[in-house]
């Protein structure tokens, strides 16, 4: 007969420091259902999570740092409940923040594309580069377009 399996509990204070989520966030996370309420403590009334809550709040912590919207966690996770049949909708909340990942990796290229040339415009003054200095002034100047258009997305 094998010996029956130990089973971990940790505090609030513990999981938060094995998800890499504050303690504020798991209590907001549980007070509006991104998270099913954690069980507590019978004498302490202290929430007690379990290696399973651990294990679905680091998902919720990558989804998270993804910067997944709490609304997009929610719906993500309620579906993770229905297995395949929710699997066309998971793929589609995916896509969605792929799609929303890319484009702020493109604000973020232009941004350091702008940042690049005020660096080489700012050289080229200091090494008294007239004309380098206006040509990049004009390419920045250019680029103060596209960028004013990434702060409106």
């Amino acid at each position: 007969m094998s010996a029956p399996s130990i089973r971990h509990t940790y505090s609030i204070k513990e999981a938060a420091a094995l998800t890499g989520l504050p303690a504020s966030t798991l209590r907001y996370y549980e007070s509006i259902g991104v998270i099913t309420p954690i069980r507590r403590g019978a004498s302490s009334k202290h929430r007690v999570y379990t290696e399973e809550d651990l294990d679905l709040l680091t998902w919720v912590s990558c989804l998270s740092a993804t910067g997944m919207s709490v609304a997009d966690m929610r719906r993500y996770l309620a579906n993770g409940e229905l297995g395949a049949a929710a699997a066309s909708d998971q793929i589609a909340l995916l896509k969605a923040q792929e799609e929303q990942l890319a484009a702020e990796a493109k604000a973020i290229a232009l941004r350091k594309r702008y940042v690049g040339l005020k660096i080489a415009y700012w050289q080229a003054v200091q090494d008294g580069d007239g004309a380098g200095a206006e040509r990049l002034s004009d390419e920045a100047r250019t680029l103060a377009d596209d960028l004013k258009k990434t702060r409106k997305q």
